[in-house]
């Protein structure tokens, strides 16, 4: 038996490599400090898992769920962009419910592009982007994430041809892996640029909930013209720590969620309804516990960027998500200096060159363990001597 083409064209799994190294380490009785993982470390607030526990014990949840989802929760997406950002959506024609937005990132290709077909991804980029590419068999050019452009795509980059092959663009503030934030201006440009040159956008807003300093992160559907151009994908992973319950939504252009809603009825009957009420939950009820997951976040991260810079380690602190992207010191490549890390003082992190060609010179590091174990990482790496 063979796999399939399709198979075949999909890279190397990224993260469940760095897992396995981990998992090396750990099994040989290291005491490893893990700063690679995007996994929240905080447990789901007690009223969302309550409302879980609540739906589940109704016989109307043990049924198949809607193809295309509860209203119950089209209508609490509707509402919390209403509340948060003043974005005005039709629950009826312009919200997907996704099982995480990984699938939807990763299916929408297959549902919006033929083969060979080109699309723009950021590099530095979440690496599952590029799932979606080998598994539509089309094909891709990236935007460098420069530090001088404040980790913005520069757009007078791309070229001609390319702006004029280009059906899908992917963006993503608060950004992955650099902790950058994006500008209400700067989403206007893409808008101008999709329109000009008929490009479906898709802002991928998974840090959505998780901005510093006391600014709140710009929703694309903000910018004017939005909803004509693209989407936005929202998940409740990293807002509401609920990585494990696989529930998110995409919102904006009516064509996109109806491509989006297409293909999902041929592979899904839709998530649990009850998990679906359960999120529901989440996005009507109290957003206290929100305010504390980013004071904690914040917190988490002045400590450590303090810690980095009392050593000599020239950082610049994230300004949304719950990552910070850091030079490496002079010498070394990304992956060498993670290995040494792993090697010589037990501290994992994630080599920056894996989010692609542009990450080449960072590491990206996790704010998702306790503040003491973020300074003991410190201590460790100074050990090394490096700075």
């Amino acid at each position: 038996m063979e796999f399939s083409d399709r198979l075949k064209n999909l890279p190397p799994q990224f993260f469940a490599t760095l897992v396995q190294k981990v998992a090396k380490a750990v099994a040989e009785g290291r005491d490893v400090i893990n700063l690679g993982q995007g996994n929240p470390d905080q447990p789901t607030p007690d009223h969302i898992v309550q409302a879980l526990s609540t739906a589940a014990q109704s016989p109307l949840s043990h049924k198949y769920s809607p193809f295309r989802g509860i209203n119950e929760l089209k209508q609490a997406a509707v509402d919390f962009y209403s509340r948060e950002y003043d974005v005005n959506i039709d629950p009826n024609k312009e919200v997907a419910v996704l099982f995480g937005t990984k699938i939807g990132l990763v299916e929408l290709p297959l549902a919006m592009m033929n083969e060979k077909e080109l699309m723009l991804l950021p590099d530095p980029g979440y690496p599952d982007y590029l799932s979606g590419v080998g598994l539509a068999n089309v094909q891709f050019d990236t935007m460098p994430l420069l530090e001088e452009n404040a980790f913005l795509p520069d757009y007078k980059q791309l070229t001609p041809d390319q702006k004029e092959a280009a059906r899908l663009m992917y963006l993503n503030y608060p950004n992955n892996p650099t902790g950058a934030s994006a500008t209400l201006e700067f989403f206007q440009e893409t808008v101008e640029l999709a329109k000009e040159n008929d490009i479906a956008i898709v802002h991928d807003f998974a840090y959505g909930g998780i901005g510093f300093d006391g600014k709140k992160p710009i929703s694309f559907l903000q910018a004017k013209g939005a909803k004509e151009v693209g989407i936005e994908m929202y998940t409740l992973s990293k807002t509401y720590n609920m990585a494990g319950w696989r529930v998110g939504f995409a919102l904006g252009n009516s064509k996109m969620i109806e491509a989006i809603n297409i293909i999902q009825d041929h592979l899904f009957v839709s998530l649990f309804p009850a998990i679906q009420s359960a999120a529901a939950e989440a996005l009507n009820g109290s957003q206290e516990c929100v305010e504390e997951l980013v004071a904690l976040y914040e917190k988490r991260r002045n400590t450590f960027i303090e810690a980095c810079r009392k050593i000599g380690w020239n950082v610049k602190a994230p300004e949304g998500s719950f990552f910070a992207w850091l030079p490496v010191p002079n010498g070394y490549t990304s992956e060498q200096f993670a290995d040494i890390l792993l090697e010589k003082a037990d501290v994992a992190v994630a080599a920056g060159n894996g989010f692609g060609k542009h990450g080449e010179g960072y590491v990206r590091i996790g704010l998702l363990v306790d503040e003491d174990r973020l300074i003991e990482a410190v201590d460790r790496i100074e050990k090394l001597e490096l700075f």
